[in-house]
């Protein structure tokens, strides 16, 4: 009998919308409402450039449309050096299949995918021969089928930017990993004009809430960045501790050290590991994952580094910078660990709230200490 084919992994699904402060997404004007300045446009860019494909819903095409590429050419260097296609693919959803050949989308950057009915494709018909893949997912659109189908093409990271129907159907369905919200300094106030998101049963309403996990701000725009499924992010830090435990086995053994795993995870994704004594006698976890990954990675921007440890403060050798100076310096914004440093090599460990004073997230998981421990039962950890 053979196996059980695996279930794709889907992609994970970073909704990013920009809204005036009254929560529009345009006005209703048959011009497009820049609500995004420069320096928002870059950020959107780079994010751009960071995914694997960008989705946008038909509606947007036929209003705006747009190109929906990466604009930046160093970006588009530096996927070709990474292996990857210069552009991202190019998704669009439609029920009806009312797409005109003639919109810019089609004719512009890399691959193109149409996800539609049965309806929509038979009215697609021919027409986008040579310009789209046209994929139909049954008599109605199924985002989860949409997703399942992406993961198996290979997309790890997809980016939706639009419009409402899509976004409200993302977020109605629960499949949403991530949110991006720029907020412009404007007011809109015509009730005609298009909102972030339709009136819809979303999961938990109206008392879940959403993990605020970073703001920015872009020129005159402010940028919230919200997790919306908290339970998901307590059970991904759990997995991702545990990964941590495995490398922290890994570790040759010592007397006068400490045996630590470190994961560094950016978009749900592994990116880098370390353990300690990997490379040399002296290098720490945190450390070896860092050196894996290129001083300006932008993921480090959006990472979380998972440490059995608390990352030292000090180190033995005025040649190698302390862990928390080394995260702190990559820009990561969050710090998940098991257990806090004892007081058997070092005194006094600050790491959790030197990272703490500057503005990082510190999430301590002490229903793992016993665990990440048990490697160093044969230390004195009083």
């Amino acid at each position: 009998m053979r196996p059980a084919a695996a279930e794709p992994t889907r992609p994970h699904v970073l909704l990013s919308v920009a809204m005036s402060v009254d929560g529009y997404i345009d006005d209703a004007s048959p011009e497009r409402l820049r609500l995004s300045d420069a320096a928002d446009f870059d950020r959107v860019d780079q994010v751009r450039a960071d995914s694997d494909a960008i989705l946008v819903g038909a509606e947007t095409l036929r209003r705006d449309n747009p190109r929906l590429l990466v604009d930046g050419a160093e970006r588009r260097a530096a996927r070709i050096a990474a292996g990857k296609p210069e552009f991202p693919l190019k998704v669009t959803v439609t029920a009806s299949g009312d797409l005109a050949a003639g919109l810019r989308f089609w004719h512009h950057g890399g691959a193109k995918l149409v996800y539609t009915t049965e309806a929509g494709a038979a009215r697609l018909g021919d027409a986008l021969s040579g310009l789209a893949e046209i994929v139909s997912l049954g008599t109605e659109l199924d985002f989860g089928r949409l997703l399942d189908d992406l993961g198996r093409r290979g997309v790890a990271r997809l980016m939706v930017e639009g419009g409402t129907r899509v976004h409200t159907t993302f977020l109605a369905g629960d499949l949403a990993d991530e949110l991006h919200l720029a907020v412009a300094p404007l007011l809109v106030g015509d009730p005609a004009a298009p909102r972030f998101l339709d009136a819809a049963s979303y999961p938990g309403a109206p008392h879940r809430r959403m993990r605020l996990a970073g703001i920015a701000q872009a020129g005159d725009v402010a940028v919230l960045r919200y997790l919306p499924k908290p339970q998901a992010v307590a059970e991904r830090d759990i997995r991702f501790m545990q990964r941590a435990i495995e490398l922290a086995r890994l570790c040759p053994p010592s007397e006068t050290a400490f045996s630590v795993g470190a994961v560094i995870v950016a978009d749900g994704a592994e990116i880098a590991t370390g353990y300690s004594r990997e490379t040399d006698a002296k290098v720490h976890a945190e450390e070896s994952a860092l050196d894996k990954l290129g001083a300006h990675d932008p993921r480090l921007a959006r990472a979380t580094i998972y440490t059995t440890l608390e990352p030292c403060s000090r180190r033995g050798t005025a040649t190698r910078l302390p862990c928390t100076d080394r995260i702190l310096r990559a820009g990561i914004g969050r710090v998940v660990l098991a257990w806090r440093e004892p007081a058997t090599f070092v005194t006094n460990c600050v790491g959790v709230e030197k990272l703490r004073q500057h503005g990082v997230e510190v999430v301590e998981l002490p229903e793992l200490a016993d665990e990440a421990m048990s490697m160093n039962r044969h230390l004195d950890l009083s």
